[in-house]
Formats: C-alpha cells, structure tokens, sequence
C-alpha cells in the first residue's frame, strides 16, 4: 500500500486502530432451564441421526462377492 504524503487531518482517525473504549458490554442472560434441555435434546437427536446412518450405510459399504450377483436373476430373464 502506498503511504499518504500529506498528514491526517483528525488524530481520532489515525488512531483508530489502536482505540479501545472503556463501556463493558452488558452481561450475557443465563439460559433458561428449558433452553439447555433443549439444546441437549437437538444435539442428540443430531447425533443419534448421524449414527443412525452409519449404521444402515455400513452394508452398502461392505464389499461384496460377485457369486451372489450372478446367481441373481430377474423373473423377465427365465422366461427366454
């Protein structure tokens, strides 16, 4: 970046970086009892979601054998 050659006008604006103001922030709300149980009921059922489909992905993810797909044969290829 190139510097700027004539000075800055407002000192506030060169030291705006550096500011730090003195105001704290209001103190956040405690959540209510029923908040937390709601928030620990999605991330369970999130979870559970998750699990759930792992475990009913695992057999497409298993490898399988080529005996059991050519003993496979449809109805409309018996009749040829």
């Amino acid at each position: 970046m190139f510097r700027r050659r004539e000075p800055v006008p407002f000192a506030f604006v060169a030291e705006a970086e550096r500011y730090r103001s003195n105001v704290t922030p209001p103190s956040r709300e405690r959540a209510s009892r029923s908040q937390i149980a709601g928030r620990a009921l999605m991330g369970l059922t999130v979870a559970a979601g998750l699990v759930g489909a792992l475990l009913f992905g695992m057999p497409s993810l298993q490898p399988s054998t080529q005996d059991t797909h050519q003993s496979q044969r449809s109805e409309a290829s018996d009749g040829r």
